[in-house]
């Protein structure tokens, strides 16, 4: 018999189980994140792998870290022409600019044009700030269990890519 996606038996999950329940609320907020993004695409004539990209260089931006193309592909799953077509795409839309780094003149770096954080606010704004608002219901030890449990999610997803696909 199986249980959600998982066949009865061989996980040594049963329905019902708390952390199966966790499993399908993550699963449920990711098709509801996932349709949000969609609708921004479309209402601004993007792809959602282009929402991907700018999410990845708008994270990228925060954590100091610097955005170069390959890096971008290789965030993405993409090949060197697909990552090239999109970010040609994302900058004749005036959402991403390349610019060269001033430590090697060789290399490109993207950044986010404050056009497209506008725009991404405008949007995804309201969200934020009711999550925000959600996450004051709880205690500082609460949400430091969140976030290392989401981190951990966060690991797990990502041990589960293909390197190769």
């Amino acid at each position: 018999m199986w249980v959600g996606s998982i066949p009865e038996g061989r996980s040594g999950m049963v329905e019902g189980e708390p952390g199966l329940r966790v499993v399908h609320q993550l699963r449920a907020i990711t098709v509801e994140l996932d349709l949000l993004g969609a609708e921004f695409a479309q209402r601004n004539g993007l792809h959602p792998t282009d929402v991907r990209a700018l999410i990845c260089l708008l994270d990228a931006a925060r954590a100091d870290t610097l955005a170069t193309p390959g890096w971008l592909g290789r965030q993405l799953g993409l090949n060197s022409a697909g990552t090239t077509a999109l970010v040609d795409r994302l900058e004749r839309l005036g959402h991403v600019r390349r610019t060269r780094d001033s430590r090697d003149r060789r290399r490109v770096l993207l950044e986010v044009d404050d056009q497209a954080v506008a725009l991404g606010q405008s949007f995804f704004g309201p969200l934020i700030t009711e999550v925000v608002a959600a996450t004051r219901a709880f205690s500082g030890t609460e949400l430091a269990t969140v976030e290392r449990f989401l981190q951990n999610v966060r690991e797990a997803v990502a041990e589960q890519r293909d390197p190769s696909a």
